[in-house]
């Protein structure tokens, strides 16, 4: 189902509490982060929404979902904190359905490496047809 508008989730980073889902206003409450923060997040998210679901699409996959982890820098900045892998996100073949992503080792559903590895390679196709 490709929704016309994202369905986003919060969860606040904690190991000791294994990653708990929490909603905005309880974000607000909390004071994990400010309304103007919450919304530069959303921001960058919808952004690289849109970025990465028309590369994956021109590479023959649908990008089903992901996270996305952001920080705060000494001076108060948010940033984007973390990688963007087949780790943290679905990816499907566009024909077959087959996951080209870590369900394939959650699920036993193959060999993780050569399925990340047919990933990269539509990757790097991909980026020499823009640099062409």
């Amino acid at each position: 189902i490709d929704f016309e508008t994202p369905v986003e989730e919060t969860y606040y980073k904690s190991d000791a509490l294994d990653d708990p889902f929490i909603n905005e206003s309880q974000s607000l409450a909390l004071k994990v982060v400010a309304k103007d923060e919450l919304d530069t997040m959303w921001g960058i998210s919808r952004r690289v929404n849109e970025l990465l679901k028309e590369l994956f699409d021109r590479m023959g996959l649908i990008l089903v979902d992901f996270k996305l982890e952001f920080g705060r820098l000494a001076d108060g900045h948010i940033v984007l904190a973390d990688e963007f892998s087949p780790d943290n996100c679905r990816l499907w073949d566009k024909r077959t359905r087959a996951h080209m992503d870590k369900d394939v080792y959650r699920r036993d559903l193959g060999d993780l490496t050569s399925v990340y590895e047919e990933v990269l390679r539509r990757l790097k196709e991909e980026l020499a047809k823009e640099e062409a």
